[in-house]
C-alpha cells in the first residue's frame, strides 16, 4: 500500500486521554475518581483495539509538565499509575498486548521505574498491540534527546553533520521503529497537540471530541475511526494525484 491509498483503519492511533478531572467535578467526585474511569475507559478501548487488530496505539498518560499540579494531585497520580501497571500486566499479556513506556523515567520513585521495567519484561516477546505509554514526556523533550544523541555521535566521528537527515532524528526518537500516528485522538475539548509526539505527528489526521475521556467508549471511538476513513492523505500531493494513484 503506497502512502497515499485509502486506509480503512489507522495502523497507529495517538490518544490524549483528557477530561478525567472535569468528568469527576461534573459528579461532585474528587479528580481522582476521574482518574481511576479514565483508567478504565483505557482498559475498554485496548481489549476493543486488540479485538479489531489494531497494530499500534500510544496513549499520553502524563506529560512533563504535569508536574506543576497540585502535589497531592501528583502523588495520587503516582499511586494509581502503579497500582493499574500491578492489576492490568497479566491481562495485557494474555492479550498479546506489547507494553513500552516512552518518556525521561530518571524521575519517578524507584519503586515505579522497577515496576515499569517488570511490565516491559513481562509483555517483551508479544506480537499483537503495541501499546506505547507516555510517561513524563513531551515532544520538545523528546527532539532535544535524538538531537543530543546525533551531537555525541558527531563528537565522537560516529556520524557527520552531513549525516543528518528525517530518517536519523527518526532513529532517535522515543518511537523509533514505529510508524507515525495516522491517527490524533483528542477527548475533553480542547483543540491542541499539547507538546505530545510534535515531529511524528507532521501528517498525523487530527480529531478532536468535547467527549471527556472516562465517557469516550467503544462507540466513541468507531465516530473517531469512521471519520478516519473519509480523510484523503494526501502527504503533500494534489486531490487529483491521491486518486490517480489509487487508480492505477
Amino acid at each position: 500500500m503506497n502512502a497515499t491509498s485509502p486506509i480503512t483503519k489507522p495502523d497507529h492511533i495517538a490518544i490524549i486521554m483528557d477530561g478525567n478531572g472535569r468528568w469527576a467535578k461534573k459528579r461532585r467526585l474528587p479528580r481522582v475518581a476521574g482518574h481511576r474511569a479514565g483508567v478504565k475507559a483505557l482498559r475498554i478501548l485496548i481489549e476493543y483495539a486488540v479485538k479489531i487488530e489494531m497494530k499500534t496505539m500510544t496513549v499520553y498518560a502524563f506529560s512533563r509538565e504535569n508536574w506543576q499540579r497540585p502535589a497531592k494531585e501528583v502523588d495520587l497520580l503516582m499511586d494509581l499509575f502503579m497500582a493499574a501497571l500491578h492489576s492490568e500486566v497479566e491481562d495485557l499479556h494474555k492479550n498479546n498486548v506489547k507494553l513500552t513506556f516512552i518518556g525521561d523515567q530518571s524521575a519517578f520513585s524507584k519503586k515505579l521505574q522497577k515496576t515499569i521495567n517488570k511490565s516491559e519484561s513481562i509483555t517483551s516477546s508479544n506480537s499483537g498491540l503495541c501499546l506505547n505509554v507516555a510517561a513524563n514526556y513531551s515532544g520538545r523533550w523528546d527532539m532535544i534527546q535524538a538531537f543530543q544523541s546525533i551531537s555525541k555521535d558527531i563528537a565522537s566521528n560516529r556520524k557527520t553533520a552531513d549525516d543528518i537527515s528525517e530518517e536519523l532524528i527518526g532513529e532517535k526518537l522515543s518511537l523509533a521503529g514505529h510508524k507515525d500516528p495516522d491517527l490524533f485522538i483528542r477527548t475533553g475539548g480542547e483543540q491542541r497537540v499539547s507538546n505530545f509526539l510534535l515531529w511524528q505527528q507532521a501528517y498525523t489526521e487530527l480529531y478532536f471530541t468535547d467527549t471527556l475521556w472516562p465517557d469516550f467508549d467503544v462507540e466513541q471511538f468507531d465516530l473517531a475511526l469512521d471519520w478516519f476513513t473519509k480523510r484523503q492523505r494526501r502527504f503533500g500531493k494534489t486531490s487529483e494525484q491521491v486518486e490517480q494513484d489509487h487508480n492505477s
